[in-house]
């Protein structure tokens, strides 16, 4: 049984996940870090690996410091053919709530649209996040991207 949070709660955690969307499929990259507590973790991890415990990631980021360098290389040094995304996530399902941390789940789908071609299904699966209660509102102190498929683009190059 899921646990409860009270109205306000419960609208900042939809919020943050509907913002966290809005932010990464806006194209405006320097938005996403902001969206994690300093010392956070952000893993893109195959379904099968996290229910066999098995520690390989596609990504896996250990502090916003890394994310912003993720940015940067997003901005500044990542070479590919651009392409928009659009996320479509569930409602979060709270699982358990302990003081300040949220853990939650929501099933999300991204659709990625490369300029000249059809829009394609790129990634599904579900975040598995601990959220934390800070002085600048909710934000994520663990975010973990567990894909469905084991097949995947050559490069995912834009957080999901």
């Amino acid at each position: 049984m899921a646990a409860t949070l009270n109205f306000e709660d419960w609208f900042g955690l939809t919020q943050l996940y509907a913002d966290y969307a809005a932010a990464v499929d806006s194209g405006n990259w320097d938005l996403w870090p902001e969206f994690f507590v300093d010392d956070c973790a952000y893993r893109l991890q195959p379904r099968e690996n996290h229910e066999r415990g098995f520690p390989l990631a596609t990504l896996s980021f250990t502090s916003k410091g890394m994310l912003k360098d993720r940015v940067y290389g997003i901005k500044e040094t990542l070479f590919h053919d651009p392409y928009y995304q659009r996320h479509i996530v569930g409602v979060p399902v709270v699982r358990k709530v302990d003081g300040d941390r949220i853990e939650s789940e929501a099933n999300y789908a991204v659709v990625r649209t490369k300029l000249s071609e059809a829009s394609t299904v790129f990634n599904v699966g579900r975040y598995i996040d601990v959220v934390a209660r800070t002085p600048d509102g909710l934000k994520f102190a663990s975010r973990q991207c567990i894909y469905d498929s084991e097949m995947i683009p050559n490069s995912i190059i834009y957080p999901i």
